[in-house]
């Protein structure tokens, strides 16, 4: 008897693939571990012998194996119609078994994941006729009403670890593969392959190039269904570029463009507990908190930044991480009608530096490596020779389509999403104000009363700073709205450090923030730049100085900033080298196109060999976005805003593959939820743009109210539409 073996099942409708499927899988994994492979079709009684099949296997073939000892079985001769001869399966380190019913309600006490491979009926049953031919033609109908009665019974489906859409395009298995890693239980005997996450090459150019970003951004990933662009928006706003050698700059430095494409391409989506990672068109399904799945991919050096190279980030996951995740955090379990977390991995990348004029490409070494490193130095190219003021972008190489997705926009240029040459042509227009017609959570009576309540919180001395928040919401027509010219509309008006544009197929995050949440630096150093304290800028130079003037001597603004500025010191202190907190920058005011911010710096050094998710998830959500004490804080803010925020409030940002992290605050960003239900581009698109301000137990509910008209006035002022007049 040998150690006991895990047992992947793959299972499936026949014809779906899952014979070469698992021959193929087990090929993969031989080069690590021994395998055996177990195929249900040779155990079936006869065309009408599904459920005795089943059980047949699920008596004479799983528990053997499951003890680690060989499993003697009596085989179908399909010829005679009867039993034939007599076989036996040897026990491995891994054994496979596939076929219809391999992973039945039965058997799954058994396995240790299971796979089940999805097709289109069509595509089943010519795959199983071309297999079988004309032995199997006749009694098509008749075995899949046995799969439909059986599967009516048992949702196997429902109990899969991983799914997968197995194409005849012959990627299913890497992409399983890939889904494997990520299953807790298989994770002891995946050594080799996990090991391999850490063992990457990383390939780069730099060119001395200045594209315009969103027209190199719509050339690379107009067609992509999941796509990443953090964009220091400052840096190419027309405006005066900040100071050098400044915190702004550091700001402002870099602009990342990347989506899931290539060969080591993930999504990964996470809801209420449960993590959905995709690479390819297999998706893997897992139980359990994000930041401890977090921790299991990112947080170890697995490359080395290329020579001279200037950005903290090497490839790695982007995207954003919301506010319910506070669940994880000391925060209650509340349920957003948006991923908790939606994130993309990206093995290649496009870096701008916008300081030096440079590009960098960045990919990791793979088979399509220098395919898209050629097509990538041509979409640069193209976009840098873009006109000035035009947005739009095209070249070689790459599809041109709007990066809004499908068909759904303002207006849409005939542009065939291809490696086609086409010609640059100016963006569409946002929509004008009669189209978007927001609406309040709150009315300003309502919000004034939630004012008072967390001002009688503060006097009980249950908090003594409370981030109350409100949302404005939106239904249209998705065809009325196409989310790329709003955010191209919104980066116009009102440039930023922190600004992006994030595409999760029908979702879109499109943000303006100019608030770090929290940089962990590939050396382990710490920063958070807390924004507390605004004012809009004025109609001329006077008004504006003034407005700058009474933030800047404010008493009540520079008191919420100091709190949360003691609020994040306490934060970072968790995982800090001790003594290494320090305040570098406090309540120093910043200007940007809209208002007047007063920000502050805290410092600190992680611990050597501190898990860095953790020190990540010690900081969420941003103490300027809940208040403080931060967890009696949280609660108090769950019963008064009653709804889940979402994307709002949460982090946008990176995790490298060299253990950094840039994350910004979701302030200022603009949501855009549109279920994709069919390529014709209808039905509605929801817009959310979350707004909100610290109370004080000196807050005059007037002014508090006047605050949050002017955070929204940047993003509704790009759209064309106003603050609900409620």
């Amino acid at each position: 008897m040998t150690a006991a073996p895990v047992i992947i099942a793959i299972d499936g409708r026949s014809g779906a693939g899952k014979t070469t499927l698992a021959i193929e899988l087990a090929a993969r994994l031989r080069d690590h571990h021994k395998v055996s492979l177990f195929h249900l079709e040779d155990i079936y009684p006869g065309w009408n012998g599904l459920a005795a099949g089943i059980q047949r296997y699920v008596s004479t073939v799983l528990p053997p194996l499951r003890r680690g000892e060989q499993a003697s079985w009596t085989s179908w001769d399909w010829e005679k119609h009867y039993d034939g001869e007599a076989r036996r399966t040897l026990p491995a380190e891994i054994v496979i078994v596939e076929g219809v019913g391999a992973a039945a309600a039965a058997a799954r006490p058994m396995l240790d994941a299971v796979i089940w491979a999805d097709s289109a009926e069509e595509d089943r049953r010519t795959r199983a006729l071309d297999r079988d031919g004309g032995s199997y033609e006749p009694f098509w109908e008749q075995w899949a009403a046995q799969e439909q009665e059986w599967l009516a019974l048992d949702k196997v489906p429902e109990h899969a670890d991983i799914r997968v859409l197995n194409r005849a395009d012959g990627s299913a298995p890497a992409d399983v593969l890939q889904a494997l890693r990520y299953l807790p239980a298989l994770a002891s005997v995946l050594v080799p392959e996990l090991s391999a996450r850490r063992g990457l090459t990383l390939r780069s150019e730099r060119l001395a190039a200045t594209p315009d970003a969103a027209g190199l951004f719509r050339v690379l990933y107009g067609g992509s269904e999941n796509a990443v662009w953090l964009d220091s928006s400052i840096a190419q706003s027309g405006s005066l570029p900040p100071a050098p050698g400044t915190v702004a700059t550091e700001r402002s430095r870099f602009s990342i463009l990347a989506d899931d494409g290539g060969t080591f391409g993930q999504v990964v989506r996470h809801s209420s507990g449960v993590n959905r990672v995709t690479a390819g068109t297999a998706t893997a399904v897992t139980s359990g908190p994000f930041f401890r799945w977090l921790d299991s991919v990112w947080g170890r050096k697995a490359v080395r930044a290329p020579e001279g190279y200037p950005c903290d980030f090497t490839l790695g996951w982007l995207g954003y991480l919301g506010y319910e995740l506070k669940r994880e955090t000391g925060g209650v379990d509340v349920a957003a009608g948006t991923p908790d977390a939606s994130l993309i991995f990206a093995g290649r990348a496009v870096v701008l530096d916008h300081l030096e004029g440079t590009v960098w490409l960045l990919a990791l070494d793979a088979p399509d490596a220098e395919d898209w490193l050629v097509c990538a130095r041509a979409a640069v190219a193209a976009a840098s020779a873009t006109i000035p003021g035009c947005d739009a972008g095209a070249g070689n190489g790459a599809a041109a389509a709007s990066p809004g997705g499908g068909s759904n926009g303002v207006v849409r240029s005939p542009v065939p999403n291809s490696a086609v040459p086409v010609s640059l042509a100016p963006d569409s227009p946002a929509p004008n104000s009669t189209d978007l017609v927001f609406i309040g959570r709150d009315t300003e009576a309502g919000y004034k009363r939630k004012i008072s309540e967390a001002q009688h919180e503060i006097t009980e001395g249950n908090s003594y700073e409370v981030c109350l928040t409100t949302s404005l919401t939106v239904e249209i027509a998705k065809a009325a709205l196409d989310p790329w010219q709003a955010y191209l509309a919104l980066r116009r008006k009102n440039p930023a450090p922190f600004a992006s544009y994030l595409r999760f197929g029908g979702l879109t995050v499109a943000s303006t923030s100019p608030e770090r949440f929290l940089r962990i630096a590939s050396d382990g150093g710490m920063r958070a730049e807390p924004i507390k304290g605004t004012r809009r800028r004025g109609a001329d130079p006077a008004q504006d100085e003034q407005l700058r003037h009474e933030l800047e001597t404010s008493l009540k603004d520079r008191a919420e900033n100091i709190m949360i500025v003691d609020l994040l010191r306490n934060d970072l202190s968790h995982f800090a080298v001790p003594g290494s907190v320090t305040v570098s920058r406090l309540c120093e005011i910043e200007s940007y196109a809209t208002v007047h911010q007063l920000v502050s710096t805290i410092d600190a050094k992680l611990r050597p060999g501190a898990p860095r998710a953790e020190a990540v998830a010690a900081a969420f959500p941003a103490g300027s976005m809940t208040g403080a004490p931060k967890i009696s804080t949280m609660a108090i803010l769950d019963r008064l805003e009653d709804s889940p925020r979402g994307v709002y409030s949460g982090a946008i940002g990176y995790f490298s593959l060299n253990g950094a992290t840039d994350l910004a605050v979701a302030i200022r960003t603009l949501v855009v939820n549109a279920p994709r239900t069919g390529a014709d581009g209808a039905g509605k698109a929801e817009l959310t743009l979350g707004v909100g301000g610290a109370i004080t137990a000196d807050s005059s509910p007037q002014e508090e109210y006047e605050e949050i008209r002017v955070k929204a006035y940047g993003v509704l002022s790009a759209l064309g539409a106003e603050f609900p007049d409620t």
